[in-house]
């Protein structure tokens, strides 16, 4: 009997799984955007005096790096399974 295979990257459970690392990786750098806007004054200054959208230019641009980073680490992940599998 031949072992089951875990599901590669094109495959919807390696779409679902690529999904929820990039979601993983928003939600880490919602996280850590608010924890610097609250916890560092500097950045907290600078987002005063830089107008309207600076705070949303700002979380959204750590959001995007948090996600894009979380997901090609989630592509490495789930090509090194399948290679040991």
């Amino acid at each position: 009997m031949r072992a089951k295979k875990s599901p590669g990257l094109i495959s919807p459970t390696g779409i679902i799984r690529l999904m929820t690392h990039t979601m993983m990786g928003a939600a880490l750098g919602l996280s850590f955007s608010l924890a610097l806007i609250l916890f560092n004054p500097a950045v907290a200054n600078l987002l005063n005096h830089g107008g309207d959208s600076a705070a949303i230019v700002f979380v959204v641009t750590l959001v995007t790096t948090f996600a894009i980073g979380a997901t090609l680490t989630g592509v490495v992940f789930i090509i090194a399974e399948n290679k040991e599998s």
